[in-house]
């Protein structure tokens, strides 16, 4: 891996971590998933995944709404799926040439952003129950609002903004274009 792309990384995971500071207000919508599944998509699972976890390991080692350890760490964890995802998703597509209709694509990347942050949701809400000690079913039941907001802004972010910042990303690191939208 050479300097440039090391810098990209960093600043994709520096991004991630002051976009989720600059829309602190903004409960349950933020890139950052987005961030780091890009991140997978262009430099593969591993990096994706390192993405996700770094991104968390500042913003919730310094999050305003208070550090718990049980949740910082389960929301690192379930951050790098999409990292994963990404990057397999990424290195499947580069073997295989995607219809560029850009409709079709909005929506499977869409569905790829909406399924990875159900699981993320999940995974998040019973490990905050488990650590305050509230029924999974509360907590889910209570939480649910703000985990519809998630998944379907996630879903928006993912459809609208996937084929133009993966097409960015793969210009600037010499790639000629996305695999995505070859013919």
């Amino acid at each position: 891996m050479n300097t440039f792309k090391i810098t990209i990384i960093a600043t994709l995971v520096a991004l991630s971590i002051a976009t989720n500071y600059l829309l602190i207000g903004v409960h349950n919508v933020k890139p950052m998933d987005f961030i780091v599944f890009v991140g997978g998509f262009c430099f593969g699972p591993f990096i994706g995944a390192s993405i996700g976890v770094l991104s968390w390991l500042v913003y919730g080692a310094v999050n305003p709404y208070g550090f718990v350890p049980q949740v910082w760490f389960a929301t690192m964890l379930a951050e790098s799926i999409f990292g994963v995802v990404g990057g397999f998703l990424g290195k499947n597509l580069a073997s295989t040439k995607m219809s560029s209709e850009r409709l079709k694509l909005s929506v499977f990347f869409a569905t790829v952003g909406f399924l990875p942050t159900v699981i993320y949701d999940l995974i998040t809400n019973v490990v905050y129950a488990s650590s305050f000690d509230v029924p999974i079913i509360a907590a889910i039941f209570v939480g649910a609002p703000f985990t519809v907001l998630h998944e379907v802004a996630n879903a928006a972010i993912f459809g609208v903004c996937s084929v133009p910042m993966i097409t960015a990303l793969e210009k600037l690191c010499g790639g000629g274009g996305s695999v995505i939208l070859k013919k």
